[in-house]
């Protein structure tokens, strides 16, 4: 059941990053620095992916979840749905790669370096797809930490409290 809610919530997160694009445009994430609507939902993303890694078959679950996702948001916007895809498939890559030798040295470690490396991939991915430009990198840096600064804190909690 765990592992459906947090498929659910990945989808719900990769069609919300997508749909608040296409409807408010650019954010301030910063005084001075803007990027796109889609990056708060982007952000709670990648915790939400490491989740998802902990249940069993999760590296399965994720691909699926990112294409579904993007096949929901193929009704809003292709351009947008199509850069997500791609930026989030290959983030996954990176995630992955960091994400699991890591988890050996623990959960907090291994979801806030493989979630730097992830958002980092997934934002110069998603603005060249998307837009043709690295214009808005550093909001897009920016406003995905700030949403994992404040997930990773609370997942920690979440799950010590389920663990006790």
């Amino acid at each position: 059941m765990r592992i459906l809610i947090l498929f659910t919530m990945f989808v719900a997160t990769v069609f919300g990053a997508n749909w608040a694009i296409e409807h408010y445009g650019f954010v301030s994430v910063a005084p001075g620095v803007q990027a796109p609507a889609g990056v708060f939902f982007a952000g709670i993303a990648f915790t939400v992916r490491d989740l998802l890694h902990e249940q069993k078959r999760g590296v399965i679950w994720v691909p699926a979840a990112i294409l579904a996702g993007a096949a929901c948001s193929l009704l809003i916007s292709p351009v947008f749905a199509t850069a997500s895809a791609a930026a989030f498939l290959f983030s996954e890559l990176a995630d992955f790669a960091v994400y699991h030798p890591l988890r050996q040295k623990g959960w907090l470690p291994a979801v806030a370096v493989s979630n730097a490396v992830g958002l980092a991939v997934d934002s110069a991915l998603f603005l060249w797809l998307a837009f043709g430009s690295l214009d808005f990198i550093e909001g897009q840096i920016l406003g995905k930490a700030y949403m994992t600064a404040l997930a990773i804190p609370l997942v920690w909690l979440l799950r010590k409290r389920s663990v006790a």
